[in-house]
């Protein structure tokens, strides 16, 4: 199986059961698992848009009894064994900038890491400089897309800090990150390093969906209704993507800033 652009589906489009009754698409198939070394996958959809095949699975391939940890070694060995190029992942976050505010769209240009899944790699023989780790090519594309469906608020830069869940962040926490990122959320890493570790572009489209504690008091059952409201907008976002991206065409260094460690001989030799 040969794919070239890969849909990592969060909560933003969960409540659409994405990527079904979207115009265009032709489900190929349904239901495919693959055997990894780090257990069975999540299931899998190939989908084809405008001729262009794409995978996509749902919630980042979470699910009970599997660690987040594996759940993306397995999407990720899976996207290299296809050969995907092209990666976009979708996902509703919290506000740490007190300007954001639900609803708002951000497409984030940098991370950081605060969660403890640090060493989780395919086979770490590569040297992962992690400059420029959301494509900017691939990022531009997103603001071109969502500037079509989207009437609301879109922010084209911004950091993205990472925590490890299940639970939502303390408003000590939030108060800590304020500074030094704008917005919250628990997917984003380690899915940058295993993007950069398979040579594939990565580009993440972020949905404020709630305050970070300490910003403003919040809702869950307004949080499910921007889910419900805002996953066809989304869908539809990544879906143009694919359709106006050349797979092949690369105006980026992100399969060029990963090296080849200079402990390639001790992996070599294992």
């Amino acid at each position: 199986m040969k794919v070239d652009f890969a849909i990592i589906g969060g909560s933003g489009t969960l409540s659409s059961n994405f990527p079904k009754n979207f115009s265009d698409v032709e489900i190929l198939e349904e239901n495919l698992f693959f055997e990894t070394p780090y257990g069975k996958s999540p299931a899998f959809r190939l989908c084809e848009v405008c001729g262009k095949k794409f995978l996509t699975c749902k919630m980042h391939g979470w699910r009970s009894g599997v660690t987040r940890a594996d759940s993306s070694r397995q999407i990720f060995w899976t996207f290299r064994e296809a050969g995907v190029k092209k990666i976009l992942s979708e996902g509703g976050v919290g506000t740490i900038n007190h300007l954001l505010n639900p609803r708002d769209l951000m497409i984030p240009d940098d991370y950081l890491d605060l969660s403890t899944r640090k060493d989780v790699q395919l086979d770490g023989k590569y040297l992962l400089i992690m400059r420029e780790a959301l494509c900017p090519n691939l990022r531009g594309k997103l603001l071109d897309s969502a500037k079509k469906f989207f009437d609301g608020r879109i922010f084209e830069r911004g950091i993205y800090a990472v925590t490890d869940g299940r639970h939502f962040e303390s408003p000590a926490e939030i108060s800590m990150l304020k500074g030094h990122a704008d917005i919250v959320g628990q997917s984003l890493a380690p899915e940058v390093y295993l993007a950069r570790e398979i040579g594939a572009c990565y580009a993440n489209l972020s949905f404020v969906v709630n305050y970070g504690e300490g910003i403003r008091v919040w809702s869950h059952e307004v949080m499910k209704d921007i889910f419900f409201d805002a996953a066809q907008m989304i869908g539809n976002i990544l879906l143009d993507v694919i359709k106006n991206t050349d797979a092949d065409k690369r105006n980026c260094q992100c399969l060029e800033l990963r090296k080849e460690t200079l402990l390639k001989e001790i992996y070599d030799a294992e």
